[in-house]
Parts: structure tokens; C-alpha cells; sequence
């Protein structure tokens, strides 16, 4: 196999890759959401890309027993997990709207710190 019949596997490690960076590396709140929405997609590739099967035929199309058919299931999984990813994205930003209001600003480090004086007010 060529390193061009290889290229949805780099294409999917490195949209994991970038998305792992941005969730550890960026403070601000939003660019981790980005970073996690970017995982996910990396995820998502690296399951249908697994679940290809080259010359395989929709088992919905076809009903001939000789023929090689493809699994739905990756397909189905994936579609669902879409779902549940946007939904959870959504919920994060509306968390860091929240949180924007209550102390002004949507960096992580800053928000920690602000929150560790509200608890003790001696430091």
C-alpha cells in the first residue's frame, strides 16, 4: 500500500494530534472546546476510515450471498455520535458563557486563580 492509500490514517492522526494540543496547551476555554470538537472529528475519520471495506456493496442495495457487502455499523455509531458531540459542545459553551459572566474572562488559569480567592478571601 502506497503512502497515498494510507492518507485518511495521517489525515486522522493528525486532526487528533492538533485537537489533543489545543485541549492541553491553550487556556482559553473556547480553544479547548475547538480543540475537543477537532478530536472528536479525528475519532469520527478513524472510524469510518477502519470501517471501509474496499469493493464492498450497501447490504441495504444488495442480496446476492456471493457478494462481499460493507458493515453499517461504524456508519450508524458514527451518526449518533455526531449527535451527542454537537450537543455536548453546546452545552460546554453555554457553561463558558456562564462562566465569562461570572468572572469576566474565559481563560482557564485566570478563572481558577479568581475562584481560589472567592473561597479565601485572605489570599
Amino acid at each position: 500500500m502506497s503512502i497515498l492509500g494510507l492518507f485518511n490514517h495521517w489525515a486522522f492522526v493528525i486532526i487528533m494530534m492538533l485537537g489533543l494540543y489545543a485541549i492541553i496547551a491553550r487556556n482559553n476555554m473556547i480553544k479547548k472546546i475547538l480543540g475537543l470538537a477537532l478530536f472528536q472529528t479525528g475519532i469520527f475519520l478513524m472510524y469510518i476510515t477502519l470501517g471501509f471495506k474496499e469493493g464492498a456493496a450497501s447490504p441495504i442495495l444488495q442480496h446476492d450471498p456471493s457478494t462481499s457487502y460493507t458493515n453499517p455499523l461504524p456508519q450508524v455509531l458514527i451518526l449518533t455520535a455526531i449527535v451527542v458531540s454537537l450537543s455536548t459542545m453546546a452545552v460546554a459553551l453555554a457553561i463558558v458563557i456562564g462562566i465569562r459572566e461570572e468572572y469576566d474572562s474565559i481563560e482557564a488559569d485566570e478563572v481558577a486563580h479568581l475562584d481560589r480567592q472567592q473561597r479565601e478571601p485572605g489570599c
